[in-house]
């Protein structure tokens, strides 16, 4: 079975040009990909998580909001039992802010210029197809 992937939108940032490109190099890659479109609260992504039953979450972020946003995700995660589902991000995140949002559970983060193979590259050594 393929890796199963959510790309999701969190936050009031109108800017999806980045995720729909990632989104379409991991299903070229062949991965099965939903994209959650914009505007998602941190619980509209991962209830959507769970019922696409995926096993790696992609965040995408240019509003600055990250900090509390992708916590907030890998929390409520957390909170529904789903400890297994691997969390990286992207957009317009500092590096100085990189290290707190690891401690915070978010597996990977590519900022602007990261190549679409590397992050599916990242995604299948980080993620085990399903049998």
């Amino acid at each position: 079975m393929p890796i199963r992937v959510l790309i999701a939108k969190p936050g009031l940032d109108g800017h999806d040009r980045g995720a729909k490109i990632v989104a379409r190099a991991l299903r070229d890659a062949g991965m099965e990909v939903v994209y959650s479109g914009l505007h998602q609260t941190p619980e509209q992504v991962v209830e959507a998580a769970l019922q696409e039953d995926v096993q790696v979450v992609g965040l995408s972020i240019h509003s600055g909001a990250h900090m509390t946003l992708f916590p907030k995700v890998t929390a409520l995660l957390r909170d529904r039992g789903a400890t297994d589902v691997v969390v990286f991000g992207g957009g317009i995140i500092p590096r100085q802010d990189i290290d707190a949002l690891k401690q915070r559970g978010v597996a990977e983060i590519f900022t602007p210029g990261a190549r679409t193979s590397d992050i599916v590259q990242w995604v299948r050594s980080h993620v085990p197809a399903r049998d």
